[in-house]
Order: C-alpha cells, then sequence, then structure tokens
C-alpha cells in the first residue's frame, strides 16, 4: 500500500494557515499478512542454484487466423512447462519470477513488454534466463516472425513478433551467465517446410552463447498429438520429461543443457519415426549449464540404455490419474489409450489413481527399448471403510466443525484413531491435516496433509487446503505449486483460483491476482474471500475506487448477520484457507481478521484520496475487529492530523497522538513506528 510519511517541525504554523504538512516520499508498503519463507536448495543439491526469471507463452487460437490454422494444444504446452519450471524437482523458479502469456494475453504488446523490457531490467550477470514459445512461427521476405496472439497474416512486419528483435534482446539487453530458448513454433500446418528450413537457421543464429532448443530441423514441420500426454506438441513432452529427470544420464541430479539435447532429439525423432529432428548447435552452448535439478534421480553412474521404450496406459474407468515413478503423466478415460514413451529400459514403478477405489499399483512394469508395452489399470475393488473408522471420521468432523481448542484436541484424537485402522484412509489424514492446522502444529500438518496427497495424488481439497495452509506460514511457493495441481486438473476450481488471489497478491503480481479473483467470483458469486483479494490487489495497483467497492461487496457478502448468512459456510469445513491466519484460536476469528482487514483497505483508499472523515469512520470499524493492528492505527493517526491541519481543529491532535502511541506499542520495529514517534514528538512540542 502507499503509505506517506509526515513529520511536523512547523504544525503550529501550518495549523494557523490551513497548510499541509511537509512529507518524504511516499513508499510503496503493504499491511503485512505474513513474511514468506526463503526456501533452501532441494536435499542431494549442494550447489547454489541460479537466480532465475522465464517468460512461458503459449497460443492455440489466434484471433485472426482462420480454424484451418488454429492449434490444440500450446496452451496446455505452456502450462506443462510452468509446472516444471517452478517445481523444486525442476527448473526450481521462484513462482513470481516465470510470467506467463497464455493465449489472449500473449498479445505482441505483451510479449514486448516481457521479453524487451522485464527480463532486462531483471536479469543481472549471474542469473539464469529461459524464454518458452509453443505457437506459429513464419517467415516474410527472408525473416522469421513468432506470431503473437493477435497477428495478421497480412500485416506480418506489422503484428509478427521478429526473430531478429528477440536476438538483440538477448544477446544484447539481458545479461545473464546463463541463456534459454525453447521454441515450438513450426506447428504442423503453420508454414511451409521451405519457411521451415529458414525460421530454423533464424533460431539457432541467434546468439553464440544461447543455448537454442528447436522443435525441428530444416525442411520439417513439428507435430503436436493427443497421444502424448493427453495432448501436447511431441517435442515439448519431451522436454518436460527430460527436465523430470529423464534426460540426467549422468545421474548426478542435474539435468544440463547437453543432456537434455540428446533426450529430445532422440526421443522426438523416434516417436515419429524421423519426421521431426529437434536442433541445437552443441557449439554453441556451454554443455554443462544446468537446465533443471532433480535430486530424487541421483545414483551411481550406469552406462546409458541404447534405446528408449513406451508404456501405454488402458484403463477400465474414466478420470483415471497415471504415474510412473511418482510422476504425473496424464489423466485416462475408460476406452482411450495414454502413450508414455521416452522411458528407459529396465523396471518403473507405475501406479493408477482415482478417489473411491483402491490404486492400481504401485508396482513394477519393465519397459524393453525399442518395444511398447501395454499396461491395463483395472480398478476392481471400491474403498470399503469398517463401521467403526467411519464413525470415528464422523464424530470427529462434528467435533471440528464446532471449533475451539478443545474441541480440535477431541477431533484429533478420534482422526488418528481412525487412520490407525486404515492406514490407507486419505480423508483421515485430510482431517488430521486440517484439525493439526488449527491447533497451530504446521508441521504435524504438513505430513498429514502430504499423506492424504500421497495415498490420493487427485484429492484436490487436500492440496487446496494445505495449500492454504502454506499461505498462512508464508511458503507461498510451495502453495503456488499446490493450487497449480489443483488448477491443472479442475482449472475452474473457485477455492484454488481464490487461494491464488491471494498468492499473487503477497507476491506483488497485481495484475495476476486481479485475473485470478474475477475468475473466482464468476465461478461463485455468492464467495466473500475472492472480493477482499480483488479489492486488495487494485488499491495497491492504484485503483481506490474500484478497491473500494470490492472491500465493500466483500463485507456485503461476510455479513452473517444479514439475509445471506445462510448462504455462507464460514464454520464448514475447508472454507477459510489460506487468508492470514496469524493468531486464531477459532475458526470465527478468521472472519474477524478479515473484516478488519476489508474495512483497513476502505481506509486506506479514502485516506490516499484524501477523504479523512470517510477514512476515520473505516479505520475505526476496522479496529473493532482487530485493535491489535498497527498498521490501521498509523492511518488512523494520520487521518486525524491531516483532518486537523485541514480544519484549523487542534482537537484533532489528541486522538491522532492516541494511535501514534499505539503503533509504537504495538510494534516499535516498522516503519511506521519510526514515523508515529516523529509526529508524536512534533504534536508534543506544538501542544507544550
Amino acid at each position: 500500500m502507499i503509505r506517506l510519511r509526515f513529520v511536523f517541525p512547523l504544525l503550529a504554523a501550518l495549523l494557523a494557515r490551513g497548510q499541509a504538512p511537509p512529507q518524504a516520499p511516499a513508499k510503496n508498503q503493504q499491511r503485512d499478512l505474513k513474511v514468506e519463507k526463503i526456501e533452501a536448495p532441494p536435499p542431494g543439491i549442494t550447489e547454489a542454484i541460479p537466480r532465475s526469471y522465464a517468460v512461458v507463452i503459449g497460443i492455440s487460437h489466434y484471433q485472426n487466423l482462420d480454424q484451418e490454422h488454429q492449434l490444440e494444444y500450446p496452451d496446455a504446452d505452456a502450462q506443462s512447462i510452468y509446472t516444471i519450471l517452478i517445481s523444486p524437482e525442476g527448473g526450481n523458479f521462484k513462482a513470481e519470477n516465470v510470467h506467463k502469456l497464455v493465449g489472449p494475453k500473449a498479445t505482441l504488446a505483451a510479449m514486448r513488454h516481457e521479453i524487451d523490457d522485464w527480463l532486462p531490467s531483471m536479469a543481472k550477470d549471474d542469473d539464469r534466463v529461459l524464454i518458452y514459445f509453443a505457437g506459429h512461427g513464419f517467415m516474410y521476405q527472408g525473416k522469421g516472425y513468432l506470431a503473437p496472439y493477435d497477428f495478421d497474416a497480412s500485416r506480418i512486419t506489422g503484428t509478427g513478433y521478429p526473430m531478429d528483435e528477440l536476438g538483440s534482446v538477448i544477446g544484447g539487453k539481458i545479461h545473464a551467465k546463463s541463456k534459454i530458448l525453447l521454441t515450438d513454433s513450426c506447428h504442423s500446418g503453420a508454414i511451409s517446410p521451405e519457411d521451415s528450413e529458414s525460421l530454423n537457421h533464424a533460431l539457432s543464429g541467434l546468439q553464440p552463447s544461447l543455448f537454442s532448443l528447436t522443435a525441428s530441423r530444416d525442411r520439417e514441420r513439428s507435430f503436436e498429438s493427443s497421444a502424448f500426454g493427453g495432448g501436447h506438441g511431441v517435442f515439448t513432452y519431451y522436454v518436460v520429461k527430460g527436465m523430470q529427470g529423464e534426460a540426467d544420464t549422468s545421474h548426478d541430479g542435474i539435468v544440463t543443457a547437453d543432456e537434455l539435447a540428446e533426450y529430445v532429439h532422440t526421443q522426438v525423432r523416434e516417436a515419429t519415426k524421423g519426421e521431426q529432428n529437434p536442433t541445437s548447435d552443441r557449439g554453441s552452448f556451454d554443455a554443462d549449464m544446468r537446465i533443471s535439478y532433480v535430486p530424487s534421480m541421483a545414483a551411481p553412474a550406469t552406462a546409458p540404455a541404447p534405446k528408449y521404450g513406451t508404456l501405454i496406459f488402458e484403463t477400465n474407468k474414466d478420470g483415471v490419474e497415471v504415474f510412473v515413478d511418482g510422476n504425473s503423466v496424464g489423466v485416462l478415460d475408460h476406452g482411450k489409450q495414454l502413450r508414455v514413451p521416452g522411458l528407459t529400459p529396465g523396471e518403473h514403478t507405475i501406479k493408477g489413481v482415482k478417489m473411491g477405489w483402491e490404486p492400481v499399483g504401485p508396482r513394477q512394469e519393465m519397459v524393453y527399448p525399442g518395444d511398447p508395452s501395454t499396461v491395463t489399470l483395472s480398478f476392481m475393488i471400491a474403498r470399503h471403510r469398517s463401521k467403526a473408522v467411519l464413525d470415528d471420521l464422523d464424530k470427529g468432523i462434528e467435533l471440528y466443525n464446532k471449533g475451539y481448542k478443545e474441541n480440535y484436541e477431541k477431533a484429533a484424537a478420534l482422526f488418528e484413531k481412525a487412520f490407525q485402522a486404515d492406514p490407507t484412509y486419505s480423508q483421515a489424514a485430510f482431517y488430521l491435516g486440517l484439525t493439526y492446522n488449527a491447533l497451530f502444529d504446521e508441521d504435524k500438518a504438513a505430513q498429514y496433509y502430504q499423506k492424504a496427497i500421497a495415498i490420493d495424488p487427485d484429492y484436490l481439497e487436500a492440496h487446496a487446503d494445505y495449500a492454504g495452509m502454506l499461505l498462512d506460514t508464508g511458503s507461498v511457493d510451495e502453495a503456488i505449486r499446490q493450487i497449480n495441481a489443483v488448477l491443472t486438473r479442475q482449472p475452474n476450481h473457485a477455492v484454488a483460483l481464490t487461494m491464488l488471489a491471494q498468492a499473487d497478491r503477497l507476491k506483488a503480481l497485481y495484475p495476476d491476482s486481479i485475473e485470478a479473483a474475477r475468475k473466482a467470483i464468476q465461478l461463485k458469486p455468492t464467495s466473500a474471500e475472492p472480493h477482499l483479494w480483488l479489492g486488495d490487489s487494485l488499491r495497491l495497483s492504484g485503483k481506490l475506487t474500484e478497491a473500494t467497492a470490492e472491500y465493500n461487496n466483500y463485507l456485503k457478502l461476510s455479513d452473517f448477520d444479514s439475509h445471506l448468512a445462510g448462504q455462507l459456510n464460514y464454520y464448514v469445513l475447508g472454507s477459510l484457507v489460506g487468508f492470514g491466519r496469524r493468531k486464531r484460536a477459532a475458526q470465527q476469528d478468521i472472519w474477524k481478521d478479515l473484516r478488519s482487514l476489508a474495512y483497513f483497505g476502505i481506509c486506506n483508499c479514502a485516506y490516499q484520496a484524501k477523504n479523512f472523515d470517510s477514512a476515520i469512520l473505516a479505520c475505526q470499524k476496522s479496529l473493532t475487529y482487530d485493535n491489535g493492528d498497527p498498521y490501521a492505527h498509523y492511518d488512523l493517526g494520520l487521518s486525524f492530523m491531516h483532518r486537523g491541519i485541514n480544519t484549523g481543529n487542534v482537537g484533532d491532535l489528541g486522538p491522532a497522538r492516541v494511535h501514534f502511541q499505539q503503533v509504537v506499542a504495538i510494534n516499535p520495529d516498522l516503519d511506521e513506528a519510526n514515523y508515529a514517534k516523529q509526529n508524536l514528538a512534533a504534536i508534543a512540542k506544538f501542544l507544550h
């Protein structure tokens, strides 16, 4: 938020003349909900992971192209690349450092902003930068172009993103030790083979120190198919699998540029029977450039197998999630096949999961070089629980919903009993996660959330509630990974979108937060929380009028005493997850904290608009819900002081002094406390 710092050495004269006091430069700050944890490197990785930035672009449907030239899977490709980049068993990028442009967001202006402006402004000499593009590529008058969403084939030079511009930015404007360009831009039907040859020459010649891996070689087209992970470009499918560890032929837990290039080239060539051959100039980049970190794959080095193999999965149910070696490879329906090529010969652990059914596996399947093997995942046994176990769970839920410490402790004992009796009971593990979170034992809560997800990886509620706790404890990056796991499976999951709005707000990614909140509101108009985070992100973007309206929407929808009370779920399990729980003893306190935050937002908007009467009323209301909020006291003190200056009413200095004193008493280490002390000294001198 914007907080102005006011010091009043000439307060008496200013009051007499009705002038504004001198002010220090404005400072952008936030009403801090949580301090984000700094994540340690993954276990097994001893070297420092470079600070990393990425722009990920995927465009399936183009605004100005006919249906014949639309694509199917670049949006999914971009999501897949984003997921592996932010994974600790993958790229290990921080989530806020990966900017994603998908579909209509990938306009020419947006691409230029992210590539030409944002990346050069962020990257330093020792950093790592990655650019990924999936969509159409075109050649025109001997020059290559990437096609943004608003590309117009009749105005190629004015609407395409020139490859020489990309080369200039990467070579001259971006200062980074490692530069990675991954392009899947010559999709089948996109351009002629002759154009493909020229485009690939343009891509490979951009910058001598760049690791540029392109989807195909001269005179070839790139392919996309539903046979790869449920729908991906073949090139991107293998890039992701390689970054997940399949390319780590040295078995040191690190995928290098040389390893990824060799793996992707081999796999795509074999998968397309030689019709598509990814390219990279081996002599133009550091072969040991770090692309991804997969410590779980580290093992004593073995001789690489001469060929790779393929597993083809079938099942008797819809919505089955398939795992190979612990990684999800796609969701499979009855009557369809899911191909998982590019597997090293030897045994692999496979597993199929579907909520409500006993999992198929984990079990070992042998992969033979060059020989596809069909694996049938037959779900035969619906999960059945004993009556005693079900009764323990139901009684525990009843106690949990009552709230308060003594009920949580009793509920935890019942959930523990149920889980000990049936260690495959993912619901019992999930409720243990919720209950220990309510008791502020976050370590135990995390263990049980993780157990619930391990038993049922498609347990979306477990992913979502775990993400909520991670937001509360400041582990925002891991929270985003859990949220992403939900949205990858169910893009219209309103709770996950609401939490994404909060996570992006905490990361200061305000446009993304606004987008996620508005999607959540569209899906669930009666839900209050997305209005709160929408208001916060609008306020922090300087859109004060819109922000005030959203705060008021939140307050209206969260008013338990209103006619909407019966439609709200504030005391129902999972309805308030990840919303700044700081000192909670019961779920009702979360509601109080959020209403305090909403009134504070209205106060701050009014204060910035110099509507001090409204600011005073809103901040006073905020303090009725949380009297220990130093930010509300600070803004209230400033509002009283400003009103006194504007009206010449010395009586406003008394309450201003009281609230500045509260700021210092609550947290003397805040910047606001330092300014409050200066204002207190000025008020004391004036009154004396």
